[in-house]
This record gives C-alpha cells, sequence and structure tokens, in this order.
C-alpha cells in the first residue's frame, strides 16, 4: 500500500535487480520505486521491472539522518511527476534535492573519484598521507580524505573495487594501494591502523612508520622514484581534477546548471562553505589557470572547460 519504497541494500547491481523484480510484483500500481544506489546503472535496474517509468534514484548521502543532500537521479524512463514527488519529497524531509543524470556515480560520487585518484597517485609519487590531508584541511576540508578513509574503514567497496579489476581500462592508470591496505587487515580506525595508526580507544589519526615504509616499497615496486610533493601541486591536482569532471558533468547534461554541483559539494562532502562551491571557487581560481595547470600535470582537459578559459567565460555564465 506504500506510496514509496526506497531500497538501500549494499551495491551489487544484481541483488538491486531481485529486489527489484520482488518489488514489482508486490507495489501497488504508480507506487515510486526508488533504489538508493550511489552509482550503479539505474536504467538496468529500471528494466527488470514492469514499469520502468516508477523508478528513480534517491541516493541519500551517508549517515542519512544527519547529512541534507539528496540526489535525486533521473533515469531514462522515469516519469517527470516521480522526478518532481521526489524533489518536493526532499524539501519536505529537510533535505537539499538536486536533480541528476544516470551517470557513473552521478554528479558527487564522479567528481570525488577524480579526487581520489589524484590522492592516491601522488601517495604513490612521494607524497605521504598526513601531507596531503594537511593541504586539503589548510584548504578547508575539515578531514583530509586518508583520514576519511580510515573513518569509513578501507574495505568499503572492496569487494566492487576487487571485481571492477578485470574490466579496468589498461590505458588508465590506476591505484591499488586501498585493497592492498584491506587485504593487510588495515581497515582503518576500527582495526586501530589504516593510513594511520591510532590509540586504544582513540579516533586521533597519528603517524604509521609501519605503513610509510610500506608506501616507499609500493612506489619502488611500481617504478616510481619518490619525490616531494608541495601543497600547491596536491590542492591543484587533487581539485582541478575534480572540476574538470564537473565540466564534463555539465557537457553531458548529467547535472543542469553549475549551481547544482556547488549545492552537492557543500552538502555531501564537506566542501568548504565560505569558498562558494567546488565550481563558482574554479570561476573564481580562474579557468585558464585551471586548464594550464590540468596540462602541466598531463591530466586531460573537457571541451566545456577549455572552450570557456579560451572565451574568458565562467561555469556561472
Amino acid at each position: 500500500d506504500a506510496d514509496l519504497v526506497v531500497e538501500a541494500v549494499f551495491e551489487d547491481l544484481g541483488l538491486k535487480q531481485r529486489l527489484f523484480r520482488e518489488l514489482d510484483a508486490v507495489a501497488r500500481p504508480g507506487a515510486i520505486l526508488a533504489t538508493n544506489t550511489s552509482g550503479l546503472d539505474i536504467d538496468a535496474i529500471a528494466a527488470v521491472t514492469g514499469r520502468p517509468q516508477d523508478v528513480v534514484g534517491a541516493h541519500f548521502f551517508s549517515p542519512a539522518q544527519v547529512m541534507r543532500l539528496l540526489e535525486v537521479v533521473q533515469a531514462a524512463a522515469t516519469a517527470p511527476d516521480v522526478v518532481a514527488t521526489l524533489m518536493g519529497l526532499a524539501t519536505r524531509i529537510g533535505k537539499v534535492g538536486v536533480l541528476a543524470r544516470v551517470y557513473p556515480g552521478f554528479i558527487g560520487n564522479a567528481m570525488f573519484r577524480c579526487y581520489h585518484r589524484q590522492a592516491h597517485f601522488m601517495v604513490e609519487e612521494g607524497a605521504l598521507p598526513h601531507e596531503v590531508d594537511g593541504a586539503l584541511t589548510a584548504f578547508g576540508y575539515a578531514m583530509g580524505i586518508f583520514a576519511v578513509h580510515d573513518l569509513a574503514g578501507n574495505d568499503v567497496g572492496y569487494a566492487t573495487r576487487k571485481a571492477q579489476i578485470a574490466t579496468r581500462d589498461p590505458a588508465l592508470r590506476w591505484s591499488d594501494l586501498i585493497l592492498t591496505l584491506t587485504e593487510q587487515g588495515r581497515l582503518g580506525q576500527k582495526a586501530g591502523k589504516g593510513w594511520y595508526r591510532y590509540a586504544p580507544g582513540s579516533r586521533r589519526p597519528e603517524r604509521d612508520a609501519a605503513l610509510e615504509a610500506f608506501l616507499v616499497g609500493e612506489s619502488a615496486r611500481l617504478g616510481f622514484t619518490r619525490r616531494a610533493i608541495g601543497e600547491e601541486e596536491i590542492l591543484e591536482r587533487c581539485l582541478y581534477a575534480m572540476v574538470n569532471e564537473g565540466a564534463l558533468i555539465l557537457e553531458e547534461g548529467i547535472a543542469q546548471r553549475a549551481g547544482d554541483i556547488d549545492l552537492v559539494w557543500l552538502n555531501g562532502y564537506g566542501w568548504p562553505a565560505w569558498t562558494g562551491g567546488i565550481m563558482y571557487w574554479a570561476d573564481h581560481e580562474g579557468l585558464g589557470k585551471i586548464v594550464s595547470g590540468l596540462e602541466q600535470y598531463g591530466l586531460p582537459v573537457a571541451p566545456l572547460l577549455r572552450k570557456l578559459a579560451s572565451e574568458g567565460g565562467k561555469f556561472s555564465d
């Protein structure tokens, strides 16, 4: 008899499809079937039902009772009234609803993936976790990315990451450090060790000589001569890579406007609020500077970002 069902099982497409087949059989006609997936293909979930027009993404950010962001993800067949209902519901329950389209990671996690990759690459090249985190907290984040990994648990997403190895593009660079740490039992705070070590009963991250020695060995194994990486490079590689992904997301119509991307990062990822949001910050950082930085570090430049930079435009335009 429910008007709306929100599924929140773990991130396994087969499991979600099996559940949606069952929901399709028992939910009343016209009921909205929402998935809390953080990045799976909602079209593939909707396809197993006889009512794809009623299937929608409702990505609540964790912990859902605290975080304000709700990504409402419109799949190919999702009816407009279903989208409107979810956006209205977000307001009624005190959330900030942002509309997105189907895309790996939608808006937030697609950009977070770029941030994550650059941070891990720099640790392979010569930075240490506390140096990366120090640059990020100096910028205004409450926690650096490696401290966040330890808080959440390095084993979160392990099975998914492991399964993706077989289908990864061999032309791209990948980092498997977080998989290795998980296999070593370095799960984070709950294990007393991860990217940092933790005294019994303490949540305060402390440098771990054993972890740092492991990183030195991994760099050698991967063929990197470790080098000092300064705060400026850490910030530019992490933040510029995210801005570039944001440009792709706008270009492909995954987000409707740059301001929506800002809302995602302000309400779901702890982006420093006084900067106005990531795309607003990028406009003021200077899109030409960001393009030059991406090129300097050998990173791709989205066509929209390059176009705006060459024309003296802004994302807010």
